[in-house]
């Protein structure tokens, strides 16, 4: 891809190569994918909870409106939306990964009905950097509040441009490059951009110009450090910005929990090029898909040790490719090689990038430990490099792949034993040294669950934000700037902040009832009777037949089915006596309520019945 086959790109940059060039500090976020058959269709976006929002007042000019429509009940799915002056402007569009109580779910997004309400109100969406928890809901979302024009960096529109590829189904996007140092004007706001540490390039925070001082959003952030000092890029930036009036700062709390600084990424890439260099064997490195520029770095740091890099992955082969495209990976052709030709090089110039690194069951790592790989054979001598953190719910399912790994006799390095990972979040140190450098007057924490973001807010207080000025967000509150800045605060009223889940199976609008279905067959299976009945005397015909799935094994329950029967045979029986004609949606309410007390009594479970009643 190149960047004029981007939609509308009204400023194609080059690629930064102060973004490139300085150290990539790391961390991208990664979590398990629930397997997929084909992307989920936009037109899948379910909504399981029900109700709605208070109706707003209206909102009087001078005043600002910073409403988080996600990630501030959870880490991912981040979402703001501000108002000014009768115009709307979004931040970011992202989505999370689901838990167990969302079973069979592939993705969860924001709630856009504020947005979709108001759709000929907004003016754009700004995009601070292209991780999924940023550009995820981006397919989801845009058609529904208008498609209004995207703006982000070259990098990030390259990424979102490849994944509308899964969706050839919606319009194109109105992508408009930008560069950091960019200004804009949208309707009535006037927006700036400042370069900011990720853990992938091109990314930046945003700044919003109003006559009462900047908005100041810092998206996903860390700050380059040497010895626990900034270094004079980060420096240099933020004493720019201090010397400006700050009327609010949002800012990320993903990290804010940590104390101290963390660990820089340039000792990180170090210390990996030192363990490339030093293996004797081959090395198979894994890692987040999302660590950008350590992703670049490992490729390059191979090749100039004279190594073969194999690219395992699919997301990490796409982040690769566009890489190469753009320039900001730049490798001999002959460097990265398919794994078909491992065995056509000595041991100790194989250096393997994976994808799995969380033991995702269906990716290349988790495959390779466990003799399911077509290509990778792992055997002793192979040194496995885990360049990732383990997120919190996958402590058993990286544990799973170290045990498969170990047992094939491969030797495994991680960031418990050795310094391979750093994080793109910034610790409390490094938050505490934004607030220090930018003095906001108010203050909204965002990216975090609520005791992170308490955390946060209480740090902010301790640094010298009045307590009544720093508000912890909820989904959907309305949080308002008025008396020409003097005040902020929190209205009663909020916007709609359903639980919206993208479910890829093909069914329509999926409800609540759906959810807790999936919750009940995971956890106590499924009963079928099918029992044929006499339409004449409403006799059974035949004894009942009984499917059973997740319930009981039927082979060793034998004493119970022919119990089961008996009782089916009972209610059907009692239900149709002097019935004429048969309400059969009755009787199959008496057989789910009567079976149903019956089978608890018996095992204390209580599995959905679906009885299947055929008339003769």
């Amino acid at each position: 891809m190149t960047p004029d086959q981007i939609p509308a790109a009204t400023t194609p940059i080059p690629h930064s190569p102060h973004s490139v060039a300085r150290p990539a500090i790391g961390g991208g976020r990664g979590g398990k994918r629930q397997p997929r058959r084909m992307p989920p269709r936009p037109n899948q976006a379910l909504r399981p909870r029900s109700g709605s929002a208070k109706a707003l007042p209206a909102l009087e000019s001078g005043n600002i409106r910073i409403i988080p429509l996600g990630g501030v009940e959870e880490v991912g799915k981040n979402m703001t939306a501000v108002e000014y002056e009768g115009d709307i402007l979004v931040v970011d569009m992202g989505f999370t990964f689901p838990n167990d109580d969302t079973p069979g779910v592939d993705y969860i997004i924001p709630d856009a009905t504020y947005l979709e309400t108001n759709k000929h109100r907004i003016k754009g969406v700004i995009i601070t950097h292209a991780h999924l928890d940023h550009i995820g809901g981006i397919p989801y979302i845009m058609p529904k509040i208008g498609n209004p024009p995207l703006y982000t960096t070259l990098l990030s529109a390259v990424m979102i441009k490849k994944r509308q590829e899964e969706f050839p189904q919606l319009p194109a996007l109105d992508i408009q490059t930008i560069e950091p140092h960019q200004h804009l004007t949208l309707g009535h706001f006037k927006i700036r951009f400042f370069t900011v540490t990720h853990t992938i390039p091109d990314s930046f925070g945003v700044i919003i110009d109003t006559p009462y001082g900047n908005l100041i959003f810092t998206g996903d952030i860390k700050i380059d450090t040497k010895d626990n000092i900034p270094v004079e890029s980060e420096f240099k930036t933020f004493e720019k910005l201090g010397k400006e009036k700050t009327l609010l700062l949002v800012a990320e709390s993903t990290n804010v929990e940590k104390p101290g600084f963390s660990y820089p990424e340039r000792e990180v890439q170090e210390n990996l090029r030192q363990i490339i260099a030093d293996v004797p064997g081959r090395i198979v490195i894994g890692t987040f898909a999302s660590m950008f520029e350590r992703i670049v770095y490992m490729v390059q740091a191979s090749e100039n040790l004279g190594k073969k890099v194999v690219i395992e992955g699919r997301s990490m082969r796409n982040n690769v490719e566009i890489a190469k495209e753009l320039g900001i990976l730049k490798v001999r052709k002959e460097t990265i090689i398919p794994a078909e030709q491992i065995g056509d090089y000595p041991e100790n110039k194989i250096v393997i990038l994976a994808t799995g690194a969380q033991g995702d069951e269906f990716a290349a790592l988790m495959r390779m430990s466990t003799k399911e790989h077509k290509h990778v054979k792992l055997k002793k001598g192979d040194t496995i490099l885990l360049s990732s953190s383990v997120i919190p719910g996958n402590e058993k399912s990286v544990q799973k792949l170290k045990d498969n790994l170990s047992r094939q006799g491969a030797k495994i390095i991680h960031y418990g034993i050795a310094d391979v990972h750093s994080s793109g979040h910034s610790y409390q140190g490094e938050l505490e040294w934004i607030h220090k450098m930018l003095k906001p007057k108010f203050f909204i924490p965002v990216h975090g669950h609520h005791s992170m973001l308490r955390v946060h807010a209480d740090m902010a207080v301790r640094l010298g934000v009045e307590e009544k000025n720093a508000i912890v967000p909820d989904n959907g509150m309305v949080i308002e700037i008025a008396d020409q800045g003097g005040r902020i605060f929190a209205h009663k009223e909020t916007v709609s902040s359903k639980v919206v889940m993208v479910d890829g199976l093909g069914a329509g609008n999926v409800q609540e009832v759906v959810i807790r279905d999936r919750q009940a067959l995971a956890q106590d299976g499924m009963f079928v009777i099918i029992a044929m009945v006499d339409l004449k005397t409403g006799q059974v015909r035949k004894s009942p037949d009984i499917i059973s799935r997740g319930f009981i094994y039927l082979k060793e329950s034998q004493d119970l089915l022919r119990q089961v029967r008996s009782q089916i045979k009972k209610v059907i029986e009692d239900s149709t006596r002097q019935m004429n004609p048969i309400n059969f949606d009755y009787v199959k309410n008496a057989i789910r309520e009567d079976v149903g007390k019956y089978l608890f009594q018996k095992t204390h479970k209580r599995p959905i019945i679906l009885p299947v009643l055929i008339e003769v």
